[in-house]
Parts: structure tokens; C-alpha cells; sequence
């Protein structure tokens, strides 16, 4: 009986201790609404969890989730056209990640960015953002719920695709525009990456490249330094990411 009662008081700290550890964990939901499948890729920073390890395959109407402790950072992004043998090796037209499935590293841009850095202590803001800094290939949106604060959803849902200009379309072998580069890819000018002499805010401007991507997704990163469109005003949320949001 003794044995018994020392047995249950160590574990009762413990279990508080697992309870806690759920309740404290940010869940991504990531949705696919595309007539198509996409192939989500997940990137982690500083070491972190890799999510949905790695990379993964969602059929049109699939969801799937997972949670990520306090303190995780790192960004998702959906491929298309891919193809993978068993092994998980291929290819994928848009977002591809070294030829795996199962992504070690980021996306090849053009790609539409959801980036994260989750708070790790009590009522710590999350720090998020839809990115086309790099470029547009499929509509993304991000939805924060149950979190305290103000907690926006910055999305990037227009179809860019259709109104990428002639000299940032990325075409498949059918003709069809399927990405749009920024002009940082296109170009890779300091003027259009921030880099060099263009480096800091004051001499980083916003280019007519730059608007394009503003006016078709107003709530995105559009550039370097377009800081109105990072959130870290929300804590405690879960998320979904949705790709091809119906609105």
C-alpha cells in the first residue's frame, strides 16, 4: 500500500506535467481546398520539431495536423506537380525541395510562404506572416483561432498566376504560367533584393515589382522590408493554413 501511494505521488506531477505540455502546444491545420493534390512542405528553424516530417502528400479536400511546442519557428509551403517513387525521390514543378519528398531544407522559389515563431513563455506573442517575397505559386491563407489579442489572418488568395508579368512567369512544359517569380529571383539586382547599397529600409524602396504583388495581396509580405505585414500581436492561437481558400 505504501509502495503504492509513493508510486502514485511521483506520477501525479508528471501526468499535470504532460497535460500541460498539450495544453501549451500550437496545432497547424493545414487544409487543401485545390482541385488538386498538394504536396506541403515544412521547414524548421533553430533545430526545431520537424513537422509532418518534412514534407507530405494532401489530396483535394484532405486535411491532416500536428502540434508544435513553444517556441518553434518555421515556415510551410505548398509544391505542385510533384512526383515521388516509393523511396519518396522525384520531382515537383513548383516548391521542390532537392528532388524529396520529405524536405530537409526550404522550398525553391517561386513559392507562397506561411512563416511562424510560436511564443514560448506564458502569454508570449506568435510572430506570423503570409510571405511573397520570393514569389506566388499557389493561394495560401492563414487563420489563427482560439488566441488572445489581435489576432489577424493575412492571406494571399487572388490568382496571381494570371496576372504574373511575361518577365516573372515561371511556365511548365505545357505553357501554362504555374509561379511568379518576385523580381529579387528574377533580377537578383540589390535594388530589387535589399542587398548592398539597397540594404536597409531608407534605400530599399518598394518597386512597381513589389506593388504588383501589394495590390493582388494586400495583407502579404511584398518585400524586404514590408514590416506592416509581420503579426506578432496574437498569442496562444492554433492555425490553419488553407491552400486555395475560397475566398
Amino acid at each position: 500500500m505504501a509502495m503504492r501511494l509513493i508510486l502514485s505521488l511521483l506520477l501525479f506531477p508528471l501526468f499535470f506535467i504532460g497535460l500541460f505540455t498539450v495544453a501549451t502546444a500550437t496545432t497547424f491545420t493545414l487544409k487543401n481546398s485545390c482541385s488538386y493534390t498538394v504536396w506541403p512542405g515544412t521547414l524548421s528553424g533553430n533545430g526545431g520539431a520537424v513537422l509532418g516530417d518534412g514534407g507530405f502528400a494532401l489530396a483535394p479536400g484532405d486535411t491532416n495536423q500536428f502540434p508544435a511546442p513553444p517556441g518553434w519557428s518555421g515556415r510551410f509551403w505548398g509544391r505542385t506537380g510533384c512526383n515521388f517513387d516509393d523511396a519518396g525521390n522525384g520531382h515537383c514543378t513548383t516548391g521542390d525541395c532537392g528532388g524529396m519528398l520529405k524536405c530537409t531544407g526550404g522550398g525553391a522559389p517561386p513559392v507562397t510562404l506561411a512563416e511562424f515563431t510560436i511564443g514560448s513563455g506564458n502569454g508570449a506573442k506568435d510572430c506570423y506572416d503570409v510571405s511573397v517575397v520570393d514569389g506566388y505559386n499557389v493561394p495560401l491563407s492563414l487563420v489563427p483561432s482560439g488566441g488572445s489579442g489581435d489576432c489577424p489572418s493575412p492571406s494571399c488568395t487572388a490568382d496571381v498566376n494570371a496576372n504574373c508579368p511575361k518577365e516573372l512567369q515561371v511556365v511548365d512544359d505545357s505553357g501554362r504560367v504555374v509561379a511568379c517569380k518576385s523580381a529579387c529571383v528574377a533580377f537578383n539586382t540589390p535594388e530589387y533584393c535589399c542587398t548592398g547599397d539597397h540594404g536597409t529600409p531608407q534605400t530599399c524602396s518598394p518597386t512597381n515589382y513589389s506593388k504588383f504583388f501589394k495590390n493582388e495581396c494586400p495583407t502579404a509580405y511584398s518585400y524586404a522590408f514590408d514590416d506592416s505585414a509581420n503579426i506578432c500581436t496574437c498569442s496562444g492561437a492554433d492555425y490553419l493554413i488553407t491552400f486555395c481558400p475560397s475566398t
